[in-house]
């Protein structure tokens, strides 16, 4: 059911990423999907056993099968990253994270011990997926992964995409639309839009002082700029930032307890050789040792990779405040490539599963936005089976047709 590797480090330190593998129930020749859960700090076993993986959790803490895991269409990997987060961990300080340059080299070193250690699935097509903080992680990774294989480097991975669910990638558009989606969604009044909507030019001046490199000036981005969402927050009082149409519950609004216990059980942990270390869905030493990185904008480096025909698909559940579909399509769409204006023009469609709309898909070339109906931040968890169609018709290429196989932390999951 799982695998769990030690990456030898250069130093003398004990250092290990842990990772979840799966083989697909279909076929060993399936696409090689990697999954990366965002917050910064919250492990991808949220994922994996509350959206998209083989299993879900019982209530008794048993583990029952998901009709709709994407291993039905996918060799499919989770893996706790950063260092920190999750069963991961290095017993060398240095090894803690504070930028995505750092975290995605990481990703990639894992990905050659991977497929070194599994070299009959090094052929096969490689996508990368993950949702909300992994809008910085993803775009980074791929960017690595593709220069890497032009540098002839390690084992040559067959990279063909990345999609990102309900991301945080350009933030300086992103936090701009909070105010917007707010008053389209009816959780603020126009008074109130107009209070908030004052912060937006100090906090889009803020994002451009941080850029890409920024330091100091990218923690003050972050503080400036949360603002706006603090604000919006206090209005709706105690509704889920992450699904709009329920109750926050709990540090991060939904319950994932049963998660921890199971991870905690002795037999597990002996099970999965993760010894005496304790499960935590979330991180804060890793969400603190990234508020650097959070302002930063990771669109920059997504064209060239457009530009070089790696499919792009970013989807986002309609009902989302925190990651909102507003946001993120209004990114997508200022986004400067070739294809720009063909993409912008381009007709929304219907993404039909089973004769019924189950969203709204714009698409050209290699690159596809869909706005997931009836699902909050959460889409593998709210819409399963859509999120499995949309998986198994992206991979294959026809997204738009039919599948051609059968202190509280605001934790960005």
């Amino acid at each position: 059911m799982s695998l769990a590797r030690s990456l030898a480090p250069d130093r003398a330190v004990l250092c290990r990423m842990f990772y979840f593998f799966f083989e697909s129930r279909g076929h060993k020749d399936d696409p090689v999907v990697i999954w990366l859960t965002g917050g910064p700090g919250c492990s991808s076993e949220l994922a994996l056993f509350y959206e998209n993986g083989p299993f879900h959790i019982a209530d008794n803490l048993s583990l029952v099968w998901n009709d709709f895991g994407w291993d039905k269409a996918s060799n499919l990997i989770y893996v706790d990253q950063p260092t920190g987060t999750g069963f991961s961990y290095s017993s060398d300080s240095r090894d803690t994270r504070h930028n995505e340059a750092a975290i995605s080299n990481d990703l990639y070193d894992f990905l050659q011990a991977f497929f070194a250690e599994h070299p009959e699935y090094a052929k096969n097509d490689f996508f990368i997926t993950g949702e909300s903080y992994a809008g910085h992680y993803i775009p980074a990774f791929a960017s690595r992964v593709y220069r890497g294989n032009n540098n002839n480097e390690g084992i040559h991975i067959n990279l063909k995409g990345f999609a990102i669910g309900n991301g945080l990638t350009d933030p300086a558009i992103q936090y701009k639309a909070y105010p917007d989606y707010a008053l389209d969604m009816g959780l603020i009044t126009k008074s109130q839009f107009n209070r908030i909507n004052k912060i937006v030019p100090t906090c889009e001046f803020a994002v451009k002082l941080c850029g890409t490199s920024g330091t100091v000036s990218c923690l003050a981005a972050y503080f400036v700029c949360n603002t706006i969402f603090s604000a919006i927050r206090i209005i709706i009082g105690n509704k889920n930032y992450y699904d709009i149409r329920k109750p926050c519950v709990g540090s991060l609004c939904y319950d994932f307890s049963n998660l921890e216990k199971f991870l905690n059980k002795k037999s597990v942990r002996e099970s999965l050789g993760v010894g005496d270390i304790e499960f935590v869905s979330c991180s804060t030493s890793v969400y603190e040792a990234m508020l650097l990185d959070w302002m930063r904008n990771l669109e920059v480096g997504i064209p060239e990779l457009l530009e070089n025909d790696i499919k792009v698909l970013i989807y986002a559940g309609e009902y989302d405040l925190i990651c909102n579909w507003l946001g993120n399509s209004r990114w997508v769409n200022s986004m400067e490539w070739s294809g720009k204006e063909a993409f912008v023009s381009s007709s929304d469609k219907p993404f039909t599963v089973d004769g019924k709309e189950a969203g709204v898909l714009k698409s050209h070339g290699p690159l596809s936005f869909l706005k997931v109906h009836d699902s909050g931040h959460m889409v593998p968890m709210d819409q399963p089976k859509a999120a499995l169609e949309m998986l198994k018709r992206w991979t294959s290429g026809n997204l738009s047709g039919t599948s051609s196989v059968s202190q509280k932390f605001n934790f960005d999951m």
